[in-house]
């Protein structure tokens, strides 16, 4: 169930002047004074004044987040005990209930600290001396247990309080946080299914506009590819919106060289090595994806090449061409300005499965594109909460 703003308005822990009020418990003292039943009242009064100025600032400044880090709610706090000493020996009696207030703001004050619990039981064991003295021990009881009483429940209160919203400030951020991962794995995902596969298409038409006038069984083999490559990408874009993608390298090698024998490209693809883990060959497939893609697109090449070697404990895949050594650049304009398409998306990919993706001309002509994972490479996005559906172990990046 979601917070109501009502629920949300009663978890705000309490404000400054919710202390204020307790300020009553002196008014017997005050009525004495007025009354005339004190002796030194101008003493008195003096004495009360100060109390309650210390006291409101050692509770402004101790709630005041930018100021609880100084030293005005430890200067506040102190003079507010000296105070509270001197009335308790000069006047005893319900002066004495100025403990129990020392205590509240101790706890406001010191709440989270080490020494907090023996401020309190310091105060509270002076005010039950005091009391005993000059009250009685019934006095003495009931004033060292509400001063002990007062601070620490004070403490706990504004410590949970503290606590409830930074769980609920965590909690915003994770969601937060959660959102912008899956917007930047769609935003990636689908240039990368997009990219290659409006290439394939455009590559797919125009064999057929050049075969048609002269071959035309060849020319309705490519439309019939066409018609393939169109609804593997409907399939494709549904699973990456669900999140629940899972790539093949066989299939990626497949399309990259059919694209590229469309192309007008020789193709060449060696692959060796044990098996990889399905997380791996989803991963290198992304590369080959991309890497044919910016053959196709950009590097005027007569000829690629695709190596596969598999280790012991990394794999290499290495895409080169004999072009124009221009096959990392963007289709378009800014392409790759946001971080999130293209050779750098991928770099991220490999680089978050401990990987790396390095790329740039190859000599005095063509592009390398060279990618390097562990062989038991896994997901580091992937959950495994409760009820997730199996297909989910497929690419999933941040």
């Amino acid at each position: 169930m979601y917070a109501t703003a009502v629920d949300i308005e009663r978890l705000k822990p309490p404000g400054r002047r919710a202390f204020l009020p307790w300020l009553f418990l002196l008014t017997p003292d005050a009525r004495h004074l007025v009354g005339g039943g004190t002796p030194l009242p101008w003493l008195g009064g003096l004495g009360l004044a100060a109390f309650v100025g210390f006291y409101v600032a050692t509770v402004y400044t101790g709630l005041d987040p930018r100021r609880r880090a100084t030293r005005a709610p430890l200067l506040a706090l102190a003079g507010l005990a000296a105070v509270a000493f001197a009335l308790g020996i000069g006047y005893a009696g319900n002066w004495l209930l100025c403990f129990p207030l020392l205590s509240l703001a101790t706890g406001i004050v010191l709440r989270g600290r080490r020494f907090l619990g023996p401020v309190i039981l310091t105060f509270a064991g002076s005010a039950g001396v005091i009391a005993s003295v000059r009250g009685g021990p019934s006095d003495s009881l009931t004033v060292g247990y509400g001063t002990v009483l007062s601070g620490l429940v004070t403490a706990a209160v504004l410590s949970l309080f503290e606590t409830v919203a930074q769980l609920r400030a965590t909690r915003q951020e994770l969601a937060r946080t959660a959102v912008e991962k899956e917007r930047l794995r769609f935003s990636r995902d689908l240039h990368d299914l997009l990219g290659h596969t409006m290439s394939v298409v455009v590559v797919k038409a125009e064999a057929v506009r050049r075969l048609a006038p002269r071959d035309l069984e060849a020319a309705l083999g490519q439309a019939a590819d066409i018609e393939a490559v169109g609804r593997q990408a409907l399939t494709e874009i549904r699973e990456a919106v669900t999140g629940y993608r899972e790539g093949s390298l066989d299939t990626e090698l497949d399309r990259a060289r059919s694209v590229l024998d469309a192309s007008g490209i020789e193709a060449g693809v060696h692959r060796s090595g044990p098996p990889l883990s399905p997380q791996a060959e989803a991963l290198l497939g992304w590369v080959v994806r991309e890497g044919v893609t910016n053959v196709v697109r950009h590097s005027g090449a007569a000829r690629c090449e695709i190596d596969i070697r598999g280790g012991i404990d990394r794999v290499r895949l290495v895409i080169t061409d004999n072009g124009h050594g221009v096959g990392s650049r963007p289709a378009d304009k800014g392409e790759d300005s946001s971080g999130g398409t293209g050779l750098k998306g991928l770099a991220e990919r490999l680089a978050a499965a401990g990987g790396s993706l390095e790329s740039g001309p190859d000599g005095r002509r063509g592009f390398r594109l060279v990618a390097e994972l562990p062989v038991d490479t896994e997901d580091p996005m992937e959950t495994k909460e409760p009820g997730q559906d199996p297909r989910a172990k497929g690419v999933r990046t941040a």
